[in-house]
């Protein structure tokens, strides 16, 4: 049994097929990587890769190259990476931001600056009236009036000072 009908379409095939095979490998990109790797990829380099390292690139994409330097100026060092584009409006926000965040640690510590003296005057009346010896009451637990004794003074006291020290600075 001869197939001779299928003959006509081989030829079609095969094309196709070949066809097929090519366009994939136009939308290659071919670098050389900073270790000297090469890599293909059907996205483009990072921005770390030079002009000189990329290999191959698909037709339909051109990155914009400098023009050549004329031959009469020196020879001048590598240029260091230019950094990436920056967006005007999103740099703006980032300062608002930034400046924000500054004002709110100020406010913060102005806020405890005022609390530590707050604190620092009333632990240093405190302790005045306890060295006057008068009589001191306060509430207990239960709600109970009572008065200090030479025990409770000293410890009261010493609890005064311990915020006098920390926070009158």
């Amino acid at each position: 049994m001869r197939i001779t009908a299928t003959l006509p379409l081989r030829p079609l095939l095969v094309a196709a097929l070949l066809v097929a095979t090519l366009l994939p490998a136009q939308a290659q990109w071919v670098w050389r990587d900073k270790d000297g790797r090469v890599t293909a990829s059907d996205l483009p380099p990072p921005r770390e890769v030079g002009e000189k390292d990329i290999l191959q690139r698909p037709e339909q994409v051109q990155r914009k190259v400098a023009a050549p330097a004329p031959a009469s100026a020196p020879a001048a060092a590598p240029a260091a990476p230019a950094k990436p584009p920056v967006d005007p409006k999103l740099e703006a926000k980032r300062r608002e931001a930034s400046a924000a965040e500054q004002a709110k640690q100020r406010a913060d510590e102005e806020k405890s600056a005022q609390q530590r003296a707050d604190n620092c005057r009333r632990a240093r009346g405190h302790l005045a009236a306890l060295e006057t010896g008068q009589r001191i009451a306060r509430m207990n637990e239960k709600g109970e009036r009572e008065i200090l004794d030479d025990k409770g003074r000293a410890e009261e006291m010493r609890r005064a000072n311990e915020v006098i020290a920390s926070d009158c600075r």
